[in-house]
C-alpha cells in the first residue's frame, strides 16, 4: 500500500527547498551562474538534509556557499518546534505522566522513542532554562510586590506529596505583572520564603 501521506510530503519537500533557494539567492546576492556586484558568495552545490515532521521524514537539498557556511530558517524553525515538543514531554514525565502514555505520545508525534536518558538530559535542560530565568536580573522598578502560594501535588520518589509553589509577582510601574521569582516548598509558613 502507498504511504498516504506521500503527495503532502512531496509538496511539503518542494515549497522548503523552494524557502531555501530564495534564502540562498538573499544570501549570496545573486542568482546561481548570475554575474553581479552584489555577489557575496558562491554556490558550491547542495547537501542532503534530513528534517522529521508530523508526515514524515523529508530529504531536502541544503544549498551550500564556499566562502561561508549557508544558514537557513527552514531547520531552525522545525529545531523550535522539536524543542518545545521535547520540552513539554519532559514536563508530561516530570509531572508523572506513565512511561506507556509517554510512548503514545512520542508515537503521535512521529518520534520512534524517546529514552530514559533522553528525558534526564531534556529534565536538565528544563531545569537550566528555569534557573536562568529566576536568576535573571530586574531592570525594571517595581511598584508591589504580591507574594501567593499555591499547592501542587509533586512526585517525590514512589509517592505523591502535596507542595506549596511559592510565587513572587511585582507590579510594575506600567502596571504589567511580571513574575520575578518561584520555588517549591513543604508549606507556605514564613519559613520557607
Amino acid at each position: 500500500m502507498k504511504d498516504p501521506n506521500s503527495g503532502l510530503k512531496q509538496v511539503i519537500t518542494e515549497f522548503l527547498n523552494a524557502v531555501m533557494l530564495f534564502e540562498a539567492y538573499l544570501q549570496s546576492g545573486a542568482l546561481p551562474y548570475e554575474r553581479s556586484p552584489q555577489r557575496k558568495a558562491h554556490r558550491n552545490g547542495t547537501r542532503s538534509r534530513t528534517l522529521k515532521t508530523r508526515v514524515g521524514e523529508l530529504t531536502l537539498n541544503k544549498p551550500q556557499f564556499r566562502e561561508f557556511p549557508f544558514e537557513s530558517s527552514v531547520f531552525e524553525r522545525y529545531c523550535r518546534v522539536e524543542q518545545a515538543l521535547l520540552m513539554t514531554i519532559a514536563e508530561s514525565y516530570i509531572q508523572g505522566v506513565s512511561t506507556r502514555k509517554m510512548e503514545e505520545l512520542v508515537k503521535n508525534f512521529g518520534l520512534n522513542r524517546l529514552s530514559a536518558s533522553e528525558v534526564s538530559r531534556l529534565c536538565k535542560i528544563l531545569d537550566e532554562k528555569v534557573e536562568e530565568f529566576l536568576k535573571r536580573p530586574i531592570e525594571v522598578k517595581i511598584r508591589y510586590l504580591l507574594v501567593d502560594a499555591t499547592y501542587f501535588k509533586v512526585r517525590c520518589g514512589a509517592q505523591y506529596k502535596n507542595r506549596a509553589l511559592l510565587v513572587v509577582v511585582g507590579v510594575r510601574e506600567d502596571g504589567l505583572r511580571e513574575i520575578l521569582g518561584a520555588s517549591i516548598a513543604e508549606s507556605e509558613d514564613s519559613g520557607y520564603w
